[in-house]
């Protein structure tokens, strides 16, 4: 695709986005924030019953034009594509950037990475909260759980989970 048509495909996407909406029926329900930019987003993951796959995903958030055009590009591909969850993990970054064009998404980064962080921490979300339900644990244990998770991603300079709306819209120091 040359970055002419790249660029209106985005276009599309940020102004008519696909998948945005909650997801009522959610297993999973993870906000990244991009504190560079001031991004949020909010993915919604539901997996399949008895699988680790993905059946369905969608988003809401605001920000740049970059980072809710990817959410509304990886809400299509997990849709048409119904991954497992293993395989959405395997989905780097660098193939996200890619998957952008590279001679856009690349100056922007964190932007164009924000909805893959993002879906990876509810995927994430899910497994735990799947092997915990089996052996036991309560959802206040679980909700303790999940904090950890999110503090994975510290240090790439996005902020997945609890924390991510504050960070987002924090005032930037220089």
């Amino acid at each position: 695709m040359d970055r002419e048509t790249r660029v209106a495909w985005l276009v599309d996407h940020y102004q008519r986005p696909r998948h945005r909406k909650k997801l009522p029926d959610a297993d999973a329900q993870i906000q990244g924030g991009n504190p560079g930019c001031g991004d949020i987003i909010t993915m919604y993951l539901k997996g399949t019953a008895g699988e680790d796959r993905v059946d369905s995903v969608s988003f809401e958030g605001v920000g740049c034009t970059l980072s809710q055009a990817a959410a509304s590009i990886l809400a299509e591909r997990m849709n048409q594509l119904k991954p497992t969850f293993e395989e959405v993990l395997a989905f780097s970054y660098e193939e996200m950037v890619d998957l952008l064009g590279r001679e856009i998404a690349e100056s922007r980064p964190q932007c164009a990475t924000l909805a893959l962080g993002t879906l990876k921490g509810a995927v994430k979300t899910v497994e735990m909260n799947r092997r915990l339900q089996a052996a036991g644990r309560t959802a206040s244990e679980i909700r303790e759980l999940r904090r950890a998770v999110a503090a994975q991603v510290a240090g790439t300079g996005l902020v997945i989970g609890d924390g991510a709306r504050e960070a987002a819209v924090a005032p930037r120091r220089s």
